[in-house]
């Protein structure tokens, strides 16, 4: 079983899902999944180099919604570097490291879709970067306490934000999906869910043993 992290480059706001198999045909209603669950309209597509993100299929999907595809450089991991933080600090924090069976992989992607994905975007504070340009003309990165925000709350931030959205979707129907429970509720609910998950897996395991 695959996880599949998409990460907004502006706002970190974050999804992931799951599939069976790494091939295109697992992967291309998992890509349809995640572009959908972004409220807003995207505008670029970046992946690593893999050929199960670089066919005709894919190529064919984002040309369709008008979106720009783009490509990580072989062996530069930085080229894609806040995907590959956000495996570590979202995905394999909750996910963990350990092998999950294939069969299983609709129970992990409807807890993503459940819990995990709505934690992160609407409750879970992230660290975003302020700019310093030093008397050198060097730049650096200064990550403060008071510009930390939900990734919801940075795109809500954005001047003109609305305009963004896409279709059908409004800010009062994000703000109420943001307000349907305190932070420390989410969590609450996430963690009791992630216990439920990895209690069916070991039970469907037992079952195919």
């Amino acid at each position: 079983m695959y996880h599949i992290n998409a990460v907004d480059c502006v706002t970190q706001m974050q999804f992931v899902a799951t599939c069976e198999k790494i091939s295109e045909a697992y992967l291309l209603p998992v890509i349809w999944q995640l572009l959908a669950g972004f409220p807003f309209v995207i505008l670029g597509f970046h992946s690593d180099n893999g050929s199960e993100y670089i066919n005709y299929q894919v190529a064919k999907l984002l040309d369709k919604l008008l979106v720009e595809f783009t490509k990580s450089r072989p062996r530069h991991s930085n080229d894609n570097a806040l995907a590959e933080s956000k495996n570590a600090a979202v995905v394999r924090k909750h996910l963990g490291y350990a092998h999950i069976p294939q069969h299983c992989a609709s129970l992990v992607n409807a807890f993503c879709v459940d819990f995990l994905n709505p934690y992160v975007n609407f409750h879970r504070p992230c660290f975003f970067p302020e700019t310093i340009t030093d008397a050198k003309g060097k730049e650096r990165k200064k990550y403060r306490y008071e510009h930390m925000m939900t990734p919801y709350e940075k795109f809500k931030s954005i001047p003109e934000a609305k305009l963004y959205l896409k279709d059908g979707i409004t800010l009062e129907q994000l703000d109420a999906q943001a307000a349907k429970m305190s932070d420390n509720a989410a969590a609450l609910a996430l963690n009791n869910a992630r216990k439920r998950l990895f209690g069916d897996i070991a039970a469907a395991m037992r079952k195919r043993a």
